[in-house]
């Protein structure tokens, strides 16, 4: 099922079961162009959620994460969650529901060998492995997909192309959990109970600093985000994203400043706060010593 419209919860017309009893009989894709939209309370499926213009926030296990074009959130089977457009400017959102069956089929596909599969080549127990709550990089080959999706829908909306896209879209989210599994194992711990409870809660601090960058998020905050020590974040955070926790804040402020360089016209002061540094001789040093030229310099060698 495609959809180009999100349902206005607030209307007194809005039918709740009509609308989320579809998740449980099809895969539903939401390619929507909104502003000021929400939904407070909400238990779904396994979907994707990414952001291709402004951003929206979610709420998820009593923290909020703002998901922005580059990142996207994978959401469990049974997952409550609540989301929330907060802007009249006009936020492009792609969302992916994937219908349990379907889900569990391509995760049999992936997971098992091609012996267990000819064993067994209808056999499905409608297990599906859980996913952590985290933003995630959009790789290019993942934009890539997105790309073909939205393109299919488009021209030719929800068929066995499309389903096809899918299958080849669920198997490529999963290699997040792979990805997942080499970090935990970086984690200075000897219970694997141990390893996985601390890279959650590094990954709430990791999503923190995504969500809150112009807002200067310090250690002592982000340690009390992510219940560890400042000591434990720092050594644990180094461990598992090779960075230290200002280090990887600084990556996303410059991150977000060569978007706004490439694509708009915002004169450096605005950048310089857009991007969340304190001044614009701080911004334009930082920025050279990453990217060896002056932030005009680079605009103009990118325009």
């Amino acid at each position: 099922m495609y959809l180009t419209s999100l349902p206005d919860h607030s209307s007194p017309d809005f039918d709740e079961d009509l609308h989320f009893g579809r998740f449980k009989i099809h895969n539903v894709v939401f390619n929507t162009l909104s502003s000021y939209s929400f939904c407070n309370d909400h238990v779904g499926c396994l979907s994707f959620k990414t952001i291709l213009k402004g951003e929206e926030w979610y709420g998820v296990n009593n923290r909020r994460l703002a998901i922005r074009p580059g990142q996207f959130l994978m959401l469990n089977d049974e997952q409550n969650y609540s989301c929330k457009i907060d802007t009249h400017d006009k936020v492009r959102g792609l969302s992916v529901f994937f219908q349990k069956d379907f889900a569990a089929r391509v995760f049999d596909d992936t997971l098992k060998t091609e012996t267990e599969l000819l064993d067994n080549p209808f056999y499905n127990n409608n297990k599906q492995p859980e996913f952590f709550q985290t933003l995630n990089d959009t790789a290019p080959e993942l934009q890539l997909q997105l790309l073909t999706l939205i393109s299919q829908l488009e021209n030719n909306g929800y068929d066995d192309g499309a389903e096809e896209q899918l299958f080849f879209l669920l198997r490529y989210l999963i290699s997040t959990l792979k990805s997942d599994t080499k970090k935990i194992a970086e984690v200075q711990a000897i219970k694997p109970s141990s390893k996985i409870e601390i890279y959650r809660r590094l990954c709430i601090a990791k999503d923190f600093l995504h969500s809150t960058f112009t807002e200067k998020p310090d250690l002592k905050l982000l340690s009390s985000m992510a219940c560890l020590s400042v000591p434990q974040l720092i050594r644990q955070f180094k461990s598992v994203f090779k960075v230290t926790p200002h280090q990887y804040l600084i990556r996303i402020k410059l991150k977000q400043a060569v978007d706004l360089l490439k694509n708009t016209d915002q004169p450096i002061h605005e950048i310089t706060w857009g991007s969340g540094f304190g001044n614009e001789s701080a911004f334009c040093r930082a920025f050279k010593s990453a990217y060896g030229l002056q932030p005009l310099m680079f605009r103009k060698m990118h325009r």
